[in-house]
């Protein structure tokens, strides 16, 4: 008989708190700190987002900017043994489906991955066991959370993978890791994520290191699998082309921080930030003849340890001297609403990037 608290809980599961918004994940004020003999770095310093089921986040940035921080820090595996001795420092709060994650046991945590949320990493290889057969990577995560038998596992299995298109699943489910193309490893991992039906997916740079054949194969995958088991999906990517193929609204993310966040279309047709705009000008274009060079975000991503001083994109920002009395760079610029569900951390007015965005910006893209 299981355990009950006074609340009325199994013991060291967090109690639902009915006051939350009605979002399936929440994300508040997230940060995700590291101590190091450097300094502190700041992967992520104050997210918040919401997300509902079957719609699709897309969160883009360069690289260092944070994104697969906060993928890990939803799936709750900041640990201190990846970080040696010292701890990564965690604080806001994550809700998924009513229950707030950050302060839940980690065994309870630990219970929902795989379960109510899964994660498609980025390397599919490294994140296989190369000793184990991808059946039996896939039935093992099947069997931690359903007392099924291991021929009713395999059977599940077999199912995943025809699902996800692997040839003759019946044979391939005794190939190991190495026995598999990038692609097919890809859709093995996508295979292990889904066959707990979860209601949260994350897919961490989903097509990285696959050609482009491939890549459209995978997020067709991801869409399909998405309608077919109604899941809340997170794509964390640098790449726009991504995010423009799968997702209904975009976080633009920049020095561990969001600066801009709205609805896919808006994002891409009215983009409100400098940095977006920088990131649209660097992208290829295949709807129409590009008569100019593409235009690269000029500089470097920034230091997480030592940020520049107010806006941490300034270094790199063409626009950094519009707004007056040098705010630009002593005042930390805060998201504010610029649209219907549309947000940007910028200082410049809205007339001023307005006009920007199209006399000098959209008609180069």
């Amino acid at each position: 008989m299981t355990e009950l608290s006074k609340s009325g809980a199994a013991v060291g599961e967090p109690v639902k708190d009915s006051s939350t918004p009605s979002a399936f994940l929440e994300v508040r004020d997230l940060k995700v700190h590291f101590p190091t003999d450097d300094g502190l770095v700041k992967s992520v310093d104050g997210l918040s987002f919401s997300l509902e089921k079957g719609k699709t986040l897309g969160i883009v940035g360069e690289s260092g900017s944070g994104k697969s921080v906060t993928s890990l820090g939803i799936m709750g595996l900041h640990t201190a043994g990846q970080y040696g001795k010292r701890k990564a420092q965690i604080s806001g709060e994550i809700w998924l489906d009513g229950t707030e994650l950050l302060s839940a046991d980690p065994d309870y945590v630990r219970k929902l991955r795989g379960r109510e949320m899964a994660m498609i990493f980025q390397d599919p290889l490294s994140a296989l066991h190369p000793y184990y057969t991808i059946g039996q990577q896939i039935v093992e995560a099947y069997q931690i959370h359903h007392k099924v038998t291991k021929k009713v596992a395999r059977r599940r299995a077999v199912e995943m993978l025809d699902r996800v298109g692997i040839p003759q699943p019946d044979k391939r489910v005794d190939s190991y890791p190495h026995e598999f193309s990038g692609g097919m490893r890809q859709r093995a991992m996508i295979a292990m994520s889904l066959v707990n039906n979860p209601e949260l997916l994350i897919a961490d740079e989903p097509t990285t290191a696959l050609d482009v054949t491939v890549q459209a194969q995978i997020l067709d995958l991801i869409r399909d699998l998405q309608k077919e088991f109604g899941s809340a999906v997170i794509v964390i990517t640098h790449d726009l082309g991504v995010v423009a193929e799968l997702s209904d609204d975009i976080l633009v993310m920049y020095g561990g921080r969001c600066i801009e966040r709205g609805p896919a279309e808006k994002v891409f047709y009215e983009p409100k930030h400098p940095y977006t705009w920088g990131l649209l000008g660097s992208m290829p274009r295949l709807d129409r003849e590009q008569t100019e060079r593409l235009i690269p975000v000029k500089g470097s991503p920034p230091s997480l340890i030592n940020l520049p001083s107010g806006c941490a994109f300034n270094p790199r920002c063409s626009y950094a001297d519009v707004p007056k009395d040098n705010v630009t760079r002593t005042v930390r610029p805060e998201l504010a609403q610029v649209g219907s569900q549309h947000w940007a951390a910028c200082h410049m007015t809205q007339e001023q990037r307005d006009r920007i965005w199209t006399e000098e910006i959209a008609p180069k893209l």
